[in-house]
């Protein structure tokens, strides 16, 4: 192994008040299968950010500033493609396969002094998972897109080859988890992906894998009983509610997955890991639809965190392919570059998600649908999560609503209204913790006017939700 990587594998995070020192190292599934987790047991929360194309599309200065910002920003996982097409290569023109074919990477001695400034395909990758690393970042790596499957590039006769070599090459790097699939359906060419998953677990048992599957489906439906699939992953999409005729139609109801998928025997890990990205049509295919917000990024990562997805993934149209000048006019209606779209609001705000369900006892979260009094449909659902001594829930609309008390611990509770937006909370009351109580967030009712109510056992000694870290 790097000697920098031993460094970094052992590098532990300081707690405090909106801090975190860089932390990579071997995760592992939480004794009770709902979540991740730090081999010492410290909660792993998964905020992950969209970037496809990264390593076919950026240079070593422009990853730097990409992995810099994401870092700031909180998330702690980037998933990216080893491999799209046959015909990959990197920004420095340098194919990833011999010949198109994935049994044959284009492997060389090292890069070429002749040739300064280009880096080999499989090297840039080590610099990249390096870099990653420095801060803080794991790369959810899709080994081959669903396409090079589907398109026959990758099947039975060199995909354990494949496997065996990307496993072998990154097995001892700290920050890497595999994704299986790719925007693809397991019941297709299911030998393949099944060969993929048991040959990356066999030579590389230290690293979790799940399973990227197409829109509106997940990955529960064909592995969920395999025993190299760790987590599981569902790709909630990016259709509006009466754009979705597909069978058992959840819409925009990301959580449904999420409980779905905690109905199963055993319990694995689950989250969103391609909900509506930032700024892209709704529907995805036709710009002349409107686009999703930051409002819509919101509303997905609370419902499915809140039902009891152990992290979530954020997406950004234009970051996810890594769109620049020189790359042609994009796909989905992209409209800014990647640098510009790093700031967009929805990517600042995933952060706050992070920060609350970490200040307060992290694995006792558990979903409460019994909490709320009449409960709305679609936007006006109010979804409620608990511990043994607090409570969060979120509405998208901000309306009033109606709780059932005594849900928690204490003879009194003590209220806070969360913001979204800003991670800001404010004090809302201290109440008996009996009968029935109407909650009246701030402002008007209206989709995006989303806040967390957070109730606390009166008695327990909490900082304000999203300040300090907790286990």
């Amino acid at each position: 192994m790097n000697p920098a990587a031993v460094l970094l594998a052992v590098l532990v995070p300081t707690w405090g008040v909106g801090t975190e020192s860089p932390r990579v190292g071997p995760l592992m599934v939480s004794p009770d299968g709902r979540f991740l987790q730090y081999r010492d047991g410290a909660p792993f929360f998964w905020l992950g950010d969209t970037a496809w194309l990264l390593l076919q599309r950026l240079d070593r200065e422009e990853t730097e500033r990409y992995l810099r910002d994401r870092a700031s920003k909180g998330f702690n996982v980037v998933q990216v493609m080893v491999l799209r097409t046959p015909r990959d290569a990197n920004v420095y023109g340098v194919p990833a396969l011999v010949d198109g074919d994935p049994a044959r990477p284009n492997l060389t001695p090292g890069n070429d002094p002749a040739r300064p400034g280009e880096y080999d395909y499989w090297d840039h990758l080590d610099w990249v998972l390096e870099r990653a690393a420095t801060h803080g970042i794991y790369l959810g790596l899709v080994a081959a897109w669903g396409s090079m499957v589907n398109g026959g590039h990758l099947h039975a006769g060199n995909v354990e080859a494949y496997a065996r070599f990307l496993a072998r090459r990154y097995r001892d790097r700290p920050n890497v988890i595999w994704i299986n699939g790719g925007d693809t359906r397991g019941d297709r060419h299911t030998e393949v992906w099944q060969a993929l998953g048991r040959t990356l677990k066999r030579e590389d048992p230290g690293h979790l894998i799940t399973f990227h599957p197409f829109g509106r489906t997940q990955s529960s439906t064909w592995f969920h009983n395999e025993p190299w699939l760790d987590l599981n992953m569902f790709q909630s999409g990016h259709r509006r509610y009466d754009q979705d005729d597909s069978p058992g139609a959840k819409g925009e109801d990301n959580w449904r997955y999420v409980r779905e998928d905690y109905a199963r025997q055993p319990p694995k890990p689950t989250l969103d890991g391609e909900p509506s990205y930032e700024d892209i049509p709704q529907g995805l295919h036709d710009p002349s639809q409107p686009y999703w917000t930051a409002d819509d990024c919101r509303r997905y990562a609370y419902w499915s965190v809140l039902a009891g997805a152990c992290g979530h993934t954020y997406g950004h149209n234009a970051v996810m392919q890594m769109h620049k000048p020189g790359v042609g006019k994009g796909s989905y209606g992209v409209r800014k570059y990647w640098h510009e779209a790093l700031n967009d609001p929805g990517a600042s705000q995933m952060q706050h998600l992070k920060r609350l369900v970490l200040s307060r006892p992290y694995y006792e979260r558990v979903f409460d649908e019994e909490a709320v009094v009449d409960n709305g449909q679609r936007y006006e659902y109010v979804i409620v999560a608990r511990g043994k001594r607090y409570l969060f829930a979120y509405t998208y609309t901000g309306r009033s609503f109606r709780l059932r008390m005594g849900r928690i611990s204490g003879d009194r509770v003590k209220a806070w209204w969360y913001d979204p937006r800003t991670g800001a909370a404010t004090p809302a009351g201290v109440f008996p913790n009996r009968g029935e109580r109407l909650f009246d967030p701030p402002g008007d009712p209206r989709p995006g006017n989303d806040w967390v109510l957070v109730l606390d056992d009166a008695a327990a000694d909490f900082p304000p939700p999203g300040q300090e870290r907790l286990n």
